[in-house]
């Protein structure tokens, strides 16, 4: 038996309530008793006096799904920020389940990578083999998983522009229906990429109908954040109430200058509605202004015409750039348009594979391709989505800082970061900074929330939203995981021209009963654990 007493801090209960004075005995992996007075002959005694005593915080939108099996070097920027927890398989992007067909997977793996980084696991391909992957990973902190309803459907009929026929819908509806019963945490959509963005509204409900009968959750990367958001979150709204789930909003946001200001009021009114007539829907949202994705999602859908592969060879020639420029200067309704609507120079480069094309990283796509020759910027991501097999990453400015806080403010609203992992040393600096951003900005310099109201947007919050058991909480027989920190100290030391410092002043970050982070580094072991969600269906 190990055992840690907290002595004389600040308590934040998880769930929004005004802090108090006391201390916290942790009995191995739980939390034994919360009181002012505590005495126990603990192995170790943290003295907490002037510190905030936090469940751990919990981040439902994260893209490390590959992390586990090859490195531990990200878990510093993790645990500096107090993340114990973390949701993967966002965007319907999940590293499972992968085609059988090796070409399809290849393809996959190479559209996915620049969210996912390299896929090096090449012994997994079924969701059930990847959660079984990570109860024997050395884990430093804990992970939950949703299923990607973009790898299934790649798995079930590649990157096909055509509807699911009966046999594929059943092939990847059973895939779904097998994943909840493993234990994932629910089933992600990202209905703005291919090649998801190919099915329809009808087609969703025949998916996702296990959801329904699981009484799991659909978080939702949205079909367009731009200049139809109304519409799509009444696509989600739809799905949510014809088969009865629950429904969460993946980064919610308003994209584009000519949107700002308005469209989030519309969206969130709709929201507001449904939840009035009953559907159990909520967001979340990171606190930047700037999104960061694939360079491939600039490709429009009737370029690539079902054939992912295809298209990118095809951008390697005269023609196909040709085809390109006259493609992506259309009008394709709810395809959100980067390129012609935001600007090329809000579009940077932020990731790539290849060597000879690092000098692009940190350009924006027309200043690359004016200082390297290039015909015009369609020649140049031609050129560099052909030349890097579609695996460079991008950040683009997107957004409105008066938008992302009308959302901030929303009391069902969660705090993410949304992190990819493309293979770069220039990352978004969501990746280090997300959560203590949220209270150094939003609740210190701008007191747009409150310290409660923070805490509790990145713990109890989220883990009542993702069913995660007995954690987000301080609350005696819950794990033990927890931070300690002085809340005015802790902050975000990421920026975009040094996205990769560290957050600076958590004191303390605890996992499963172990100290995980201290003194400003990480403590030697694996402390985390692969969350099962326990999925079980209705009764008909």
């Amino acid at each position: 038996m190990s055992t840690i007493l907290i002595k004389n801090g600040l308590l934040f209960d998880g769930l929004g309530s005004e802090p108090f004075p006391g201390s916290v005995l942790l009995v191995d992996d739980k939390i034994a008793k919360i009181g002012t007075d505590i005495e126990a002959d603990a192995d170790q005694i943290i003295h907490a006096d002037g510190m905030a005593i936090t469940p751990g915080f919990i981040d439902i939108h994260r893209h490390c799904d590959i992390m586990p099996f090859y490195s531990d070097s990200f878990s510093a920027c993790m645990l500096a920020q107090g993340i114990t927890t973390t949701v993967v398989g966002n965007c319907g992007i999940s590293m499972t389940p992968v085609s059988q067909n090796p070409v399809t997977a290849r393809e996959m793996h190479n559209f996915n990578e620049p969210v996912l980084g390299p896929f090096r696991a090449g012994h997994i391909s079924t969701f059930p083999e990847y959660l079984s992957a990570l109860d024997n990973a050395q884990l430093f902190l804990n992970f939950a998983s949703l299923i990607g309803t973009g790898s299934v459907k790649i798995a079930a009929k590649g990157f096909s522009n055509t509807p699911f026929t009966d046999d594929e819908m059943n092939t990847a509806s059973d895939m779904i229906r097998e994943a909840l019963a493993e234990g994932a945490a629910g089933v992600s959509v990202g209905i703005m990429y291919i090649p998801e963005c190919y099915s329809s509204t009808e087609e969703y409900i025949r998916l996702l109908k296990p959801v329904g009968i699981y009484g799991g959750i659909v978080t939702a990367h949205i079909r367009d954040e731009g200049d139809t958001l109304t519409a799509s979150i009444k696509e989600m709204i739809e799905i949510g109430k014809q088969i009865n789930c629950a429904i969460e909003i993946s980064h919610f946001k308003s994209i584009y200058k000519n949107n700002w200001h308005k469209e989030i009021y519309q969206a969130i009114e709709l929201i507001e509605q449904a939840r009035a007539d009953g559907l159990d829907i909520t967001c979340d949202f990171y606190p930047y202004d700037c999104g960061s994705t694939a360079l491939t999602t600039i490709i429009p859908p009737d370029f690539v015409a079902g054939d992912m592969g295809g298209a990118i060879r095809l951008l390697g020639t005269p023609k196909g750039v040709d085809e390109y420029r006259r493609l992506g200067a259309a009008y394709y309704g709810s395809w959100e348009r980067f390129e012609e609507i935001l600007g090329w120079n809000r579009i940077i480069i932020s990731g790539v594979v290849k060597d000879h094309n690092r000098k692009y990283i940190g350009k924006s796509v027309d200043a690359a391709a004016a200082e390297y020759g290039f015909q015009d910027s369609c020649a140049f991501v031609a050129y560099l989505i052909h030349d890097e097999d579609g695996k460079t990453a991008i950040i683009n400015r997107t957004m409105c800082q008066e938008d992302i806080d009308a959302v901030a403010k929303l009391p069902y609203s969660i705090v993410i970061s949304d992190s990819i992992y493309a293979q770069t040393d220039t990352p978004h600096p969501r990746m280090y900074g997300a959560f203590p951003k949220i209270i150094r900005e939003y609740v210190y310099e701008r007191g747009l929330i409150t310290l409660p109201e923070a805490i509790y947007k990145m713990t109890g919050a989220p883990a009542q939203r993702m069913r995660i058991d007995r954690r987000g909480q301080l609350k005696e027989g819950f794990y033990a995981d927890i931070n300690i920190f002085r809340p005015e100290e802790f902050r975000d030391n990421a920026t975009f021209d040094a996205p990769t410092k560290l957050a600076s002043g958590l004191g303390y970050s605890i996992v499963n009963g172990n100290i995980a982070w201290k003194s400003n580094k990480v403590e030697p072991g694996f402390f985390g654990r692969n969350l099962r969600i326990k999925n079980k269906p209705k009764l008909i």
